[in-house]
């Protein structure tokens, strides 16, 4: 199957037609203005809700995505079916795209990045794009093996089609709109926002390479996902409320279902994860380097450096930099320019924008050797041209 990674491009390939039955969804809410609201109808949609989000958080994202624990096969139906009761395309779908994000999460490659795509776009429109519309089955080789994960894939609005029924049977036309409908457009937006704004409002504990934030209120609508910053920085943790205060109810009811055997070998962070004393993977380093390199300009910099260095100064300069391609720390690092922010100044900056991590020392050498090699690129330009 061909990648799926493509740059951030403008937002022009939204599939309109297949965004009609997700609008369809959000209008049907106001048949609640015909049928009526009834108590028993309030009773399915508060109890789907919670059911769903659950279901959301402990199969969709724990289970399928990040396998933090093990259940039966039967078991892992019940909560695939109820997974795409929520009409979120299949599991499938749902755990490729997402393991898809944590390999590229905030870069421009993410399916659903607000600092790359936009709030709006990672909020819902990535959904509609066409090239999201299918996913590598190869990042889900090991969720492929299960005929009926593959036929609820087939079938992926089977479930919600049925749950529909179900509330129209037990409530009429009011546990239709207000108990199905209204409790699907709630879930809907509550998973919307952990891509969204916990990508953008919240708090950082962890340097994790990207945008992922702690977000208290997000954690108790959706019943622990809020804890975002947590997750990505130990994403096969069962338990994304790292602390005894950081509520995470899809957890408790995970840790209490394993009580009875319905689920086992929950995954829990390292304590020096939850301490925040562990050494960061190279993947993060470098994310995190790209993102303080970026503080400083390079452009301006290799401005400067032309202007310091004239005339036959600047030409072997230039040379030098072309005879040491690979070596473009060492050529830069016996010139005293003024312009070049200094290790200090990027320890500084560094202390600044990030939460405490032992890899500081890594992120900086790392971000300095990033800014040096654009700084190189900047100077080189003119004598390729020349070329």
């Amino acid at each position: 199957m061909a990648s799926e990674i493509q740059p951030a491009e403008a937002h022009d390939d939204i599939i309109y037609p297949s965004a009609i039955p997700f609008l369809l969804v959000h209008l049907a809410c106001f048949g609640a203005i015909w049928s009526g609201v009834t108590w028993e109808a309030l009773v399915l949609c508060v109890s789907l809700y919670w059911l769903r989000i659950f279901a959301i958080g402990a199969g969709y994202h724990r289970l399928f995505s990040h396998r933090a624990y093990s259940t039966s096969r039967a078991f892992q139906f019940v909560l695939a079916v109820l997974c795409q009761s929520t009409a979120q395309k299949s599991v499938l779908w749902w755990a490729a795209k997402h393991r898809h994000h944590h390999l590229h999460s905030d870069t421009e490659h993410d399916v659903h990045s607000p600092r790359q795509h936009g709030f709006l776009y990672s909020h819902l429109g990535w959904i509609f794009s066409a090239k999201h519309d299918t996913f590598d089955e190869d990042k889900v080789a090991d969720l492929m093996r299960y005929p009926e994960l593959r036929w609820l894939d087939k079938y992926p609005l089977a479930p919600a089609f049925g749950l529909a029924a179900i509330c129209a049977l037990i409530a009429g036309w009011s546990g239709l709109f207000v108990g199905f409908f209204w409790s699907t457009v709630l879930v809907y937006h509550g998973t919307f926002c952990i891509n969204s704004l916990a990508h953008v409002h919240g708090k950082k504990r962890y340097v994790t390479g990207d945008d992922s934030r702690n977000n208290w209120l997000l954690a108790i609508f959706t019943m622990g996902e809020g804890w975002h910053n947590n997750h990505h920085a130990f994403q096969s943790s069962v338990r994304q409320g790292f602390r005894w205060y950081e509520w995470d109810p899809t957890y408790y009811i995970l840790k209490a279902l394993s009580w009875v055997g319905l689920v086992w070998d929950l995954r829990m962070p390292p304590k020096k994860v939850v301490r925040n004393e562990h050494g960061l993977g190279v993947g993060v380093i470098n994310r995190a380097a790209e993102q303080l390199a970026g503080h400083f300009n390079s452009a301006r910099i290799a401005s400067a450096i032309s202007s310091t260095l004239q005339g036959p100064e600047l030409v072997a300069f230039r040379e030098r930099l072309a005879r040491a391609q690979d070596r473009t720390t060492d050529a830069l690092a016996h010139v005293q320019i003024p312009q070049m922010p200094t290790r200090d100044e990027l320890t500084a900056k560094a202390k600044a924008i990030f939460a405490r991590t032992q890899s500081l020392e890594e992120i900086v050498d790392r971000a300095y050797q990033l800014l040096l090699s654009s700084v190189h690129s900047y100077l080189a330009e003119p004598a390729k041209s020349r070329t």
